[in-house]
């Protein structure tokens, strides 16, 4: 391993770390004090606590663990590679962050609820932006979908998951805080947004030349629920004859794109284009009967 190499691992060792410690302070000194609740993992270990009398962390490690598990078992170590770093750091971190006893804000769950939303937007969105995942209710969504709804993208799964958490939340904590819960969510998207994408647009364009074409327009249209248009091109300087597949997708489905790609194909070649809109019909789309 050469010297980039380990500089660039160290650089990244550090960034995540950041990523984790802002993620932490938003639940250990806004979420938690205030009695607030979020969805994922860190909100069901929450919602256990107050059942089992355990430390939500150490339920947070529990749940993590299984999931790796489960993940090893019917994923492959492909996958578990992706998050098992993060599945040990992160709650690490919130374990030991308690120690320091430090409320953000008090006795204002609306404020407490828009500022734990951008602290904890942040966190995420620098973990996705490397590509890297906490090994939350993404892994779970993506194991039932491959091995129980197939027909079902994997964003609609997470959705639910999140949603039963939230839902599970109202019984445990009161009608109230679920509310607050969605509000958070909803800041916590675009929050992640921003990090990921910065403030530009929010729908790209990718053109992709890759042998693979029909694995990756698999995984575009079935996964994610996004069109995708085949074309045959000419090389200039070859005259060799290729499959190019076009697709506009928002920025975390180009991500998850990207990522798809570079497992089953690293000699592709992706140009990834910003668009300002869209006329026609899908998510993030404007209605083309709607302008004027």
């Amino acid at each position: 391993m050469d010297k980039i190499n380990i500089k660039n691992l160290l650089n990244n060792i550090v960034y995540l770390t950041l990523g984790c410690f802002i993620t932490a302070f938003s639940v250990n000194y806004i979420l938690k004090p205030n009695g607030l609740i979020t969805s994922g993992i860190t909100g069901l270990a929450i919602i256990l606590e107050k059942y089992v009398n355990i430390n939500y962390s150490y339920i947070y490690y529990f749940i993590t663990f299984v999931i790796l598990i489960v993940t090893f078992l019917l994923m492959g170590k492909k996958e578990i590679m992706k998050i098992v770093f993060l599945s040990v750091l992160y709650p690490t971190i919130l374990l030991v962050m308690q120690d320091i006893k430090f409320k953000f804000i008090e006795n204002d769950l609306l404020l407490a609820s828009i500022y734990f939303s951008i602290f904890y937007g942040i966190g995420v969105g620098m973990i996705l932006r490397k590509g890297f995942s906490f090994g939350g209710t993404d892994t779970i969504a993506r194991i039932l979908n491959k091995k129980v709804f197939p027909a079902i993208n994997v964003s609609y799964i997470m959705m639910v998951l999140d949603g039963i958490v939230i839902l599970i939340s109202a019984f445990a904590f009161g009608r109230n805080i679920a509310l607050y819960s969605i509000i958070s969510q909803l800041v916590v998207t675009k929050v992640c947004d921003y990090i990921m994408f910065g403030f530009a647009t929010k729908l790209y364009k990718l053109e992709i030349i890759s042998s693979k074409y029909e694995e990756i327009s698999k995984f575009i249209m079935f996964q994610l629920g996004r069109g995708v248009t085949v074309f045959k091109i000419k090389g200039g300087y070859t005259n060799d004859e290729k499959i190019q597949i076009e697709s506009v997708c928002s920025p975390n489905q180009s991500i998850m794109i990207q990522k798809f790609i570079k497992e089953i194909d690293q000699a592709a070649f992706v140009k990834v284009l910003p668009i300002s809109s869209v006329w026609g019909r899908g998510s993030r789309f404007i209605d083309i009967n709607s302008e004027d």
